[in-house]
Order: C-alpha cells, then structure tokens, then sequence
C-alpha cells in the first residue's frame, strides 16, 4: 500500500544496535487495549551488494529461512530491484545475493496470469514453505495499473469476492541463482466478508501456522477494518488453478471507529510446544506490533515503538544540528519475522514522506534513495500473560 499515514500514540522495550536512543515515554491509548509505554527501536541501514544503501527497493515483506533474512520488492521499486528475491545478513544487514529475474513454468506461462507475472507484478508478501526447500510461496497486490484479464479471463475469475483482478497467490523455487514462478492460484473471499474493491489495500501479511494453515493479513476492508483471512496449503493446492478460497481467521483484532490502521506485514511464534502461537503483526500506519493470540481467547495487546535511524557522521558534521541517531518521522514498517527470541522488521519507504525524515543534511543521501533499514526486538514473555 502506498501510503497512508495516522499519527498515534503508545506502548514497551529494546533497541537494534547499541546508540543512543530516546528514553521510554509515558502514554495513553485511546483504542482498545492501552498501552503504557514506547518502545524505543534503532535500526541499520541495509547495504545493497556494491556496498551502498539500497536504491528504492520498496522493501514489501521480509522472511527468515535457512540462517538469511529474504525480502522483496513491490512494483513500484527501481527497476533494478523488481522481480528480486533479496537475501540479507542478519550479521551486518548486508545483501548477500539477488535471486531473480523469474523464469516461469509452462504451467504458469498457459495461465490467465502470466502476462501480469512477468512484467510488473506487485508483490507485497512472502513466505517459505515448510518441507520444501528452496519454495516460497508470494502474494500480490494492485493490479490497477497492469493491462487487464482477457475477457474469457475474467469471465471465469469474475467473482474474487473483492477487486477486479483478483489476488495471485504464486509459488517460486529458488535453484542456485534461479528464481522460478512455477504455480500461481487465484484468491477467492467470502462475499459475507465485505472486503472491497481497494486495489491498493490488499493483502500484504503473509506466513504459515505450524499445522500448514496460510494466514494473509488484508490491510482494510469495506469498513476500513484490518483482517486477517486464512487457507490450508496441502500437497494438492498447486495443483488446482480455480480459485483458492480463503476464509475468516475469526481472530480477535482490534476494532477502529476512524483513520486507517491496516496490517503491513506478520508472521507466527510459538512461546512453548502445546501453544497455538501467536500472531505477530505489524501496524504501520500506528507504529505497533500486535500480538494476537491464535487461540481466539486473549485480546489483542498493542506494543507501541519508536523507530530511531543512525546519522550520517562526517568530520565536518555540524554537531549542533545532527546526533548520532534520530527519530524517524516515518519509517512505515511493512515486513515483519521472527528469528528465535527476536522480531525483525524492515521498512518500506513512502515515497510521499520520506524525506520528512532528515534531519542531518548528510542524511538526505539515505532518504532520497528510499534507503530501508532493518530493525529488531527482543521477544517478552510478558506479551503473552
């Protein structure tokens, strides 16, 4: 989603890298439930593979699978960056490799599909897939500006509960350095769902429950709702090319009478064995984690953060303008992981507000490329009382 932003209030713990950041501040919520405190986040700059920021990589997801954090670019990203899976170290968040352009199966090519796939697709999601190495599995998003379904396309793939090109659900295997689109299923949402035909608002969370359930957090429905849908992916799901219909999580979200709180990006933790685990969500728009209990039995707790970025320090930095770290006027955090007893984050530049961000003219550099950077918080107990 590109982008919107409501300014918020709120919520608890930990930073990136050692520096200095702003001190926990006390708060109030107005939204249920409160939150008591803010905590502070400082991020790292991720370095592209000539050793710079990254150009505009319009960073729409993040996953963790094999010792690498992956993420992906949107269809609004340089040119450059489309149609890449990158591969970043948690050690230096630096990119290690590019995976991509796609190739495509001949299965996908004979698709309704393929001509949206191969040219500019807007990936907003991804997830790996358990017990498949090497396969992941993307979502899309706004197809408004592609060229359109042929008739006897849209024909058979007209009632998608929600936009007229309907939601592609895409399964990639990466090979060595080749990236291949190899199935692709079109989305299917309950009518009773009144999800809405907002091309730019769609699904962008994406990630697997332990019992093989996919979960797609869409960021507003008809009623300016977040939502969380779900589907179970067997081993015949790819092997079907009508619609995947998926279903309402029945989760307990919170609820918003105004402004636009959607869900950007997520993925699921397990505090011990026996548990159904948790939903990790990030709010963008409210910078806040959402830890949503997957048995549907605890409400919803909103952690508030804080998002801080190092400066860009020179001998002839003026020091009276410019500390070694600033807060962020918007970071809008769209990719969301959980690595062990630790939440990774990464951000997604918004064209619209990103420069708002300098503070240090030697930073105006990062924030003029749409620079990401990667953040991370330790993992409470506490979150799940």
């Amino acid at each position: 989603m590109k982008k919107r932003m409501t300014i918020v209030v709120v919520s608890i713990i930990i930073t990136f890298c050692v520096a200095c950041v702003p001190e926990k501040i006390e708060a109030t919520s107005a939204v249920n439930p409160p939150a008591m405190t803010i905590t502070p986040l400082l991020g790292s700059w991720i370095l592209d593979l000539d050793g710079d920021v990254m150009l505009n990589p319009q960073t729409s997801g993040l996953k963790y699978d094999n010792g690498y954090l992956y993420s992906l670019s949107d269809a609004s990203a340089d040119i450059s960056q489309v149609l890449r899976l990158h591969q970043i170290s948690m050690k230096d968040s630096r990119v290690v490799n590019k995976f991509g352009p796609s190739v495509f199966s001949e299965r996908v090519k004979r698709s309704c599909f393929f001509d949206y796939l191969v040219n500019k697709p807007d990936y907003e999601g991804l997830a790996p897939i358990a017990g498949e190495d090497g396969a992941w599995i993307f979502v899309t998003e706004d197809a408004s500006r592609s060229e359109q379904l042929s008739e006897t396309c849209q024909q058979q793939y007209a009632k998608t509960g929600s936009t007229a090109f309907p939601t592609l659900l895409v399964r990639l295997q990466l090979m060595d350095k080749k990236l291949e689109v190899t199935h692709v299923r079109p989305v299917q949402f309950p009518a009773a769902a009144e999800v809405g035909d907002f091309p730019n608002d769609g699904i962008e969370g994406l990630t697997f429950t332990k019992d093989k359930r996919l979960l797609l957090g869409l960021e507003r429905d008809a009623n300016k709702q977040p939502r969380v849908f779900e589907i179970s992916v067997d081993d015949s799901f790819w092997q079907e090319s009508g619609f995947a219909q998926v279903r309402d999580s029945q989760l307990l979200l919170p609820s918003f009478e105004q402004g636009n709180h959607p869900i950007n990006g997520m993925d699921v933790f397990y505090p011990t064995s026996s548990s159904h685990g948790y939903l990790l969500a990030v709010a963008r728009n409210d910078n806040e984690l959402w830890i949503i209990d997957l048995a549907k039995q605890k409400p919803t707790k909103r952690i508030k953060l804080a998002f801080s970025a190092p400066s860009n320090m020179t001998q002839n930095t003026n020091e009276k303008v410019c500390e070694a770290t600033h807060l962020m006027n918007n970071a809008s955090i769209e990719g969301v992981t959980v690595v062990n007893d630790y939440v990774w984050m990464v951000n997604d530049p918004w064209k619209m507000n990103y420069r708002k961000n300098v503070v240090c003219p030697m930073d105006k550099y990062r924030y003029q490329k749409m620079a990401p950077l990667l953040f991370k918080i330790k993992i409470d107990d506490s979150w799940f009382d």
